[in-house]
């Protein structure tokens, strides 16, 4: 497989953002080690060490590892869509061998406010597990690239962490159940969640489209917070408000496509991911409304 197809196969969503200029930071797990990736900065106190778990191979052949980012106390990093102020997360797998697909699982993440504004990740640590699809399961396989990160507390910083794992390979128990344990952590399905209707109405504004987004759910418990996604990297998504009338979800936002042109929304790529107190909840597509 290509480069640019393991790239696309990830599906970290977001798009691509400028960091700010910033020392040079790289950190590395040899292949089938735990020895923690070392990040160099300006600051002598380390901000995030990574490892790869090596994790556990499937009896179709399939192979689940994980990365597992540990962050300095204040810090914390993004999930797939980061917020506004946040920094999305990138990879790429050039290196790798013997790839058909590498999907990441993202856990349930915390909302975070500062400043007034919202963003959405990890604080402490970050298991991530990683569902690795060889090409050929007869043959040994290498997943090896470059994930790039941001990390924040008073200020935002970009970090490259470079990793390789030689498949197959298998993890410690501990290991395993951290890989687990993450896996567990996913938001629902609607199905489980006993989602009813997902209902979307599209209006212009100046520069894109409103969007109202009704979901016909129990609550997830306590204060609720929408989470929009696209299936366009391109098309910015503004932070949600969410409110709740009996069973309806209701969220409002905007989107912005980043070239500032008119666009086309398909509403079978939106996901929606429902944060409560009591659980977590991931939609998708909506019909009309």
């Amino acid at each position: 497989m290509t480069r640019s197809l393991l790239t696309l196969a990830l599906a970290l969503t977001a798009a691509s953002l400028t960091a700010p200029a910033a020392p040079a930071q790289t950190g590395y797990a040899q292949s089938g080690t735990t020895q923690p990736a070392k990040t160099q900065t300006d600051n002598p106190a380390e901000m995030v060490q990574a490892r790869l778990l090596p994790g556990w191979t499937a009896q179709d052949g399939s192979h689940v590892a994980a990365l597992h980012l540990t962050l300095a106390p204040g810090w914390k990093t993004y999930w797939r869509a980061p917020g506004d102020a946040g920094i999305p997360p990138t990879m790429d797998l050039q290196g790798s061998h013997n790839l058909a697909a590498v999907t990441p699982v993202w856990p349930t993440p915390d909302v975070f406010l500062q400043n007034g504004m919202q963003t959405v990740g990890y604080a402490e640590q970050l298991v991530l597990p990683l569902q690795i699809a060889p090409q050929n399961t007869a043959q040994p396989a290498r997943i090896a690239g470059r994930m790039q990160i941001g990390i924040c507390s008073t200020i935002c910083v970009p970090v490259d962490l470079d990793f390789a794992l030689d498949l197959p390979a298998r993890g410690s128990d501990p290991q395993q159940a951290m890989i687990k344990a993450a896996l567990a952590d996913q938001p629902l399905t609607a199905a489980r969640a006993d989602v009813g209707t997902v209902a979307c109405t599209l209006n212009p504004i100046s520069d894109g489209l409103g969007l109202t987004v009704t979901i016909d759910m129990p609550s997830a418990g306590g204060p609720e917070t929408v989470l929009i996604e696209t299936a366009d990297p391109l098309v910015w998504v503004a932070e949600t408000a969410s409110t709740r009338q009996g069973g309806t979800l209701t969220a409002t936002t905007e989107l912005v496509h980043v070239s500032g042109q008119a666009f086309a929304l398909d509403r079978s790529g939106l996901r929606m991911t429902v944060l409560g107190a009591d659980r977590a909840v991931d939609i998708r597509g909506c019909t009309s409304n």
